[in-house]
C-alpha cells in the first residue's frame, strides 16, 4: 500500500492538472460550448413546435372551412374571412408588440451581431411564435425559415440572460450558434444552418476557434431534436436524379446567369413593393393590420382553387417534380407566385422568403429544363436536375450565398450527385447578379431598417424639443 501511495497520488495529480488546465484554456471554454448544445436543443424543440404548428392551422383552416361551409359560391368569402383574420392577428402582434418581429428577422440578427439591433427576446419570442402561425397559417407566401433563425437567435439572448453570461464576445457566439440552428431545425439541414452563418452573416460574425465549435454544436443538437421529433427523411422527398452529363454542362451556366438577372428583379421589385407600403401605412397600426388582413385573406380565398400559387411552396415543389404541370401552366405559377411572394414578404408579414424562393426556383427550372428538352431533344436531359439546379441559383442570387443554396438544397432533397451542375448553376447567379449591380437582399433590408430606426429616434428628439 505504501508502495502504491505515491503512484495514486500523482495520477491524481495528474487527472486535477488536465481539468484545470482544460478549465483555464482559453480555446475550449466548456461553459460556452455546453451552453450552446443546450440552445441548439431548446431551438430543435421549439422550431419543431412552430412546423407543427403552421401545418395544424393551415389544415385546420381549410377543413374547417370546408367542414361548415358547403355552398360553392360562399366558401370563397368565408376561407377569406378566416384567413383575413389570422393574418390580422399576426401583424396586430408585430406593430403593437414587437415591430422588429416584422419580415424575417434576420436582418435584425445581423444587426444584433454588429451591436446595431437589440434583440428583446421576452417580446421577440412570443410575437414571433404565434404571429407566424397566424400569418403562415392563413396561407401567405412566406416561409418558416426566417421566423425559425430569428428565435434560434433570440433564445440565445434568453439564455446568455439567464445564465449571466457576462463576456460580449460570448453574446455574439452565442448568437450566431441560434441562428444556426434555427436554419438547421427549419430545413433539417445542419451542414447549411452552419454555412449560411459563416457565408451570409460574414460581415457581423467573429470568426474564432469558440464561435466556431459552438455554431457546430448548436446546429447538431438543434437537428438531433428535430429529427427526434419530425424524423429522419429528407424535407423533399424528389426522388434520386442521374448525375448530368459532362456535354450538358453549359446548359446549368446558362441557367445560372438567367437565374442572376431574375434574382435581380425580384431584390427589386420587393424593395419596391416595401418602400410603397410603408408610404401607404404612414406608421398607422390600423393601416397594417387591415392590409395585412387582406393580403392573408386574398391568399386563402385564392388557395381553394389554386392552392399551387399560395403557401410555403413545397406541395408545388412536389408536383413540379412529379410532371403534373405543362410548360404553359409553369410559366402561369411563376409569374403568380412571383406577385405572391414578393407582396406577402414585403408587406411586413412576420414570415421569411427561403421557401418561396426555392418554389420559384423550381418552377423556372422546370420551365428551363422543358425548352431545353425541345430544342437539343438528343441530350439525356431529365427535367427535375434543371429544377433542383434552380431551386439553390435563385437563393444564391437574391441572398448571394451560393455555397449555402448549394448545400441546402443536397441536403434537402439528398441529391449529392448533382453537386457539380449545381456548383456550376450557382456559380452562374451569383456573378451575373453582381455584375449587374445587385446587392445582398438582407444587407439592403438592414439598412432599411437602420435608416427608419435613425429618423424615428431625429423625429422623436425633435418632437422632445418643442
Amino acid at each position: 500500500m505504501s508502495e502504491q501511495s505515491p503512484i495514486s497520488q500523482s495520477a491524481m495529480k495528474y487527472r486535477f492538472g488536465i481539468l484545470r488546465r482544460l478549465k483555464e484554456s482559453n480555446k475550449t471554454p466548456l461553459g460556452i460550448l455546453l451552453l450552446a448544445a443546450l440552445i441548439g436543443a431548446f431551438v430543435g424543440l421549439v422550431g419543431s413546435l412552430f412546423e407543427l404548428g403552421t401545418t395544424w392551422v393551415s389544415n385546420y383552416r381549410s377543413s374547417t372551412v370546408s367542414q361548415y361551409v358547403t355552398d360553392k359560391w360562399l366558401i370563397i368569402p368565408a376561407m377569406f374571412a378566416v384567413s383575413a383574420i389570422l393574418a390580422m392577428i399576426g401583424y396586430y402582434l408585430v406593430k403593437k408588440i414587437s415591430p422588429e418581429s416584422g419580415g424575417s428577422g434576420i436582418p435584425e440578427i445581423e444587426g444584433a451581431l454588429q451591436d446595431l439591433r437589440p434583440v428583446r427576446w421576452w417580446r421577440v419570442i412570443p410575437v414571433k411564435f404565434f404571429g407566424g402561425l397566424g400569418a403562415l397559417g392563413s396561407g401567405m407566401v412566406l416561409g418558416r425559415e426566417g421566423p425559425t433563425v430569428q428565435l434560434g437567435a433570440n433564445i440565445s439572448q434568453m439564455f446568455y440572460d439567464i445564465f449571466r453570461v457576462k463576456n460580449n464576445e460570448s453574446r455574439h457566439t452565442l448568437l450566431a450558434a441560434g441562428a444556426a440552428a434555427g436554419l438547421s431545425t427549419a430545413f433539417n439541414a445542419p451542414l447549411a444552418g452552419i454555412l449560411f452563418v459563416i457565408e451570409e452573416m460574414r460581415p457581423q460574425f467573429k470568426y474564432s476557434l469558440i464561435s466556431i465549435k459552438a455554431v457546430f454544436i448548436g446546429s447538431i443538437t438543434s437537428t438531433i431534436v428535430y429529427q427526434l421529433i419530425s424524423g429522419q427523411a429528407a424535407i423533399l422527398n424528389v426522388g434520386h436524379f442521374s448525375s448530368a452529363p459532362l456535354n450538358t454542362l453549359w446548359l446549368y451556366l446558362i441557367l445560372g446567369m438567367l437565374f442572376g438577372v431574375i434574382g435581380i428583379c425580384f431584390n427589386n421589385f420587393l424593395l419596391y413593393l416595401q418602400t410603397k407600403f410603408l408610404a401607404f401605412y404612414k406608421d398607422k397600426v390600423s393601416r397594417f393590420v387591415l392590409m395585412g388582413g387582406l393580403i392573408g385573406g386574398c391568399c386563402g380565398a385564392i388557395g381553394v382553387y389554386m392552392p399551387e400559387i399560395v403557401g410555403g411552396g413545397f406541395s408545388v415543389i412536389h408536383q413540379m417534380m412529379a410532371g403534373s404541370f405543362t410548360v404553359t401552366i409553369l410559366l402561369l405559377f411563376f409569374a403568380l407566385r412571383f406577385l405572391t411572394s414578393t407582396i406577402s414578404f414585403s408587406s411586413g408579414a412576420p414570415g421569411g422568403i427561403f421557401s418561396p424562393l426555392l418554389a420559384l426556383g423550381t418552377l423556372f427550372g422546370g420551365i428551363y429544363g422543358y425548352c431545353i428538352q425541345e430544342i437539343f431533344p438528343d441530350y439525356p436531359i431529365e427535367i427535375g436536375t434543371f429544377a433542383i439546379a434552380g431551386m439553390g441559383a435563385l437563393f444564391a442570387a437574391t441572398v448571394r450565398a451560393p455555397l449555402t443554396g448549394l448545400v441546402l438544397v443536397l441536403e434537402m432533397t439528398s441529391n449529392y450527385q448533382l453537386i457539380l451542375p449545381m456548383i456550376i448553376t450557382c456559380l452562374g447567379a451569383t456573378m451575373v447578379a453582381q455584375l449587374l449591380g445587385g446587392r445582398p437582399l438582407y444587407s439592403v433590408l438592414l439598412e432599411r431598417t437602420l435608416q427608419r430606426s435613425s429618423q424615428q429616434k431625429s423625429n422623436d428628439q425633435a418632437k422632445a424639443t418643442n
